[in-house]
């Protein structure tokens, strides 16, 4: 193998956080000509790490978000270009996306999502078409004959987020890239970089610690990984995501299982990681209830992760001083956001905008 090409070293980056955030930039970077250092805190410290992987605008645009729906379209675009340069197609889990509900008001609550997020806003490109029940239980066989309708949003993918993780550490090693265990508590630990070098700081929560002026709060989300028996009917081929009573519930699918998600509330402080009894529990029942064969599955993991959230719902991707650039805030949609994200600290690094 050719070793990789020597970068002068006023291209340096160094970039503080393992994460899918982190991953994505220093990959984009180093393609770009950067000579790239990682520095990551290990799995615990990634919210990228405990998540459903969906890559979509209508479950996740609301009405008063234009904002951030605006930045999941721009981002999910590059998403094809990430998946072909990872060169790793089993990434991608599903390519198309059901909404599903169980009453006539969940019909209605998916309605008002459906008219805010294709009626006047950024145009996605995934098509979306109106489902009754039996055309659920025609695309998806398994799923409960209580649902009675809803939406299919073809187009809208989902990744398997560990091994997109994986993935993104392989080609980031395979462009230059120095991948380094380390945790970095505070600024001072990077003094010896030198002033030349470029410093990212997409450390999730942590960023706040490294530069006071950014304010962050933490939002806790559980997630259950399930996996199939040989009694067990296969995983729903579809991202499956049901309105349930007013309450929400997804199944993406895995290679021989599903992830279950999330519940998502205030976190008591950045310590908090542990999964609640009761939210394992409701999501459970209510992913039982969308899809009744997930009885026979085996419950392998139940997890908490802490996703780091601004006042105001946007990431912050911005220039903090000469040398220092900040990419955190992604809240629920880090993933989704990420290839967007890397594209505009490139773009920071490179003098194109603050």
């Amino acid at each position: 193998m050719d070793s990789p090409p020597q970068r002068p070293a006023h291209r340096a980056l160094t970039v503080v956080g393992g994460g899918v955030i982190g991953l994505t930039c220093a990959l984009t970077a180093a393609d770009a000509g950067w000579r790239v250092r990682v520095l990551d805190a290990g799995t615990d410290e990634r919210a990228s790490w405990v998540a459903g992987g969906m890559l979509g605008s209508l479950g996740e645009g609301h009405p008063g978000e234009d904002a951030s729906l605006a930045l999941s379209v721009e981002s999910v675009r590059l998403w094809p270009a990430l998946v072909k340069r990872l060169d790793d197609p089993g990434v991608v889990t599903a390519t198309d996306s059901l909404f599903v509900a169980a009453s006539a008001t969940d019909i209605e609550y998916l309605r008002h999502l459906a008219d805010f997020v294709w009626a006047g806003q950024p145009a996605t490109d995934a098509a979306l078409q109106s489902v009754t029940g039996r055309d659920i239980r025609t695309l998806e066989p398994p799923l409960s004959s209580r649902l009675v309708g809803g939406y299919r949003a073809v187009g809208e993918w989902s990744v398997d987020n560990r091994r997109l993780l994986e993935a993104l550490r392989a080609a980031a090693t395979s462009a230059g890239a120095e991948l380094v265990s380390a945790r970095v508590e505070s600024l001072a630990d990077l003094d010896d970089l030198g002033s030349d070098t470029q410093i990212l700081l997409a450390a999730g929560l942590g960023t706040a610690a490294l530069w006071p002026g950014v304010h962050l709060h933490a939002a806790k989300g559980e997630i259950l990984r399930l996996r199939r028996t040989r009694w067990s009917v296969p995983p729903p081929g579809h991202v499956v995501r049901a309105r349930l009573h007013g309450r929400a519930v997804y199944l993406v699918p895995r290679e021989g299982g599903v992830v279950v998600g999330a519940t998502q509330y205030e976190a008591e402080g950045i310590a908090d990681r542990a999964p609640q009894a009761g939210g394992v529990a409701d999501l459970l029942a209510d992913a039982i209830e969308v899809f009744p064969g997930l009885r026979t599955y085996e419950l392998t993991e139940a997890g908490a992760g802490l996703r780091p959230c601004t006042a105001d719902g946007l990431p912050i991707v911005t220039r903090v001083d000469t040398r220092t650039v900040v990419a955190t805030g992604h809240g629920r949609n880090g993933i989704v956001l990420a290839p967007g994200t890397a594209a505009r600290v490139l773009s920071i690094l490179e003098g194109a905008e603050e």
